[in-house]
């Protein structure tokens, strides 16, 4: 099956400086996070975060869809070198 974001939801971790989200495989749900410094220019907050996560959803979406091919991991942590 093919990587799939049904549930919008994301979260900002502030100890980690990054926004996790999930995606679907079948059955299976599949986490990732993407760095803040990977955002575009984010003020520092929680909401500036994941606004800037809003904007970028689908290029994040694009993005994690191709680190995912690479291998199965329990986790994926998106940084700006994804987006290049």
């Amino acid at each position: 099956m093919a990587l799939d974001f049904p549930n919008q939801s994301r979260s900002y971790d502030k100890n980690g400086g990054r926004v996790r989200f999930t995606g679907h495989d079948g059955m299976f749900e599949v986490m990732f996070f993407i760095r803040a410094d990977a955002l575009s220019d984010p003020a520092e907050g929680e909401a500036s975060y994941l606004a800037a996560f809003d904007a970028a959803r689908e290029t994040i979406y694009d993005a994690a869809r191709k680190i995912y091919l690479k291998g199965r991991k329990a986790v994926y942590v998106l940084t700006a070198a994804d987006f290049t």
